[in-house]
């Protein structure tokens, strides 16, 4: 049915799995069975694969180098332009375990940005605190937006 169509398809990238018992990546998430850490059950789901979360971390970490020399503002709104859009395509599913690492991955690049940046010697955590980061100085917390979606 697939050639009638038209279409061609990837042989190295397509395969057939078992929803239920094996999961599969597709536009960015796996789907498949997921297991609930607080009691061990198994259910099917998606959440957001770990080659998405690596990207991110990597735009992340390519946007905030000791190169980028515009001030806070324009680095932290192009930063939360990024954030954003990330956790609004990936608002589906199960993300709690994504955003915590990306959100994790986002407070240490900062803190190591604003650490060079202010020529800060100690690893800047009293300076640059979680609530600091997420805080004053406005970096978007990706977990936040989730909820603000909800209501």
């Amino acid at each position: 049915m697939v050639r009638r169509m038209g279409v061609i398809l990837n042989e190295a990238k397509t395969s057939i799995k078992q929803a239920r018992k094996e999961s599969f990546n597709f536009l960015g998430y796996t789907f498949g069975p997921h297991r609930y850490k607080k009691d061990g059950h198994w259910y099917l789901g998606a959440s957001p694969s770990k080659k998405a979360i690596a990207r991110i971390k990597e735009k992340v970490g390519d946007h905030l180098v000791s190169s980028n020399t515009g001030n806070w503002e324009e680095v932290r709104d192009r930063l939360n332009q990024i954030l954003r859009g990330w956790s609004a395509y990936f608002s589906y599913g199960t993300r709690a375990a994504a955003y915590r690492a990306v959100r994790n991955h986002v407070y240490e690049r900062v803190r190591h940005f604003l650490r060079r940046r202010h020529q800060v010697h100690s690893r800047g955590t009293d300076r640059f605190s979680i609530e600091a980061v997420f805080g004053e100085l406005g970096v978007l917390q990706i977990c936040r937006v989730e909820r603000e979606h909800r209501s």
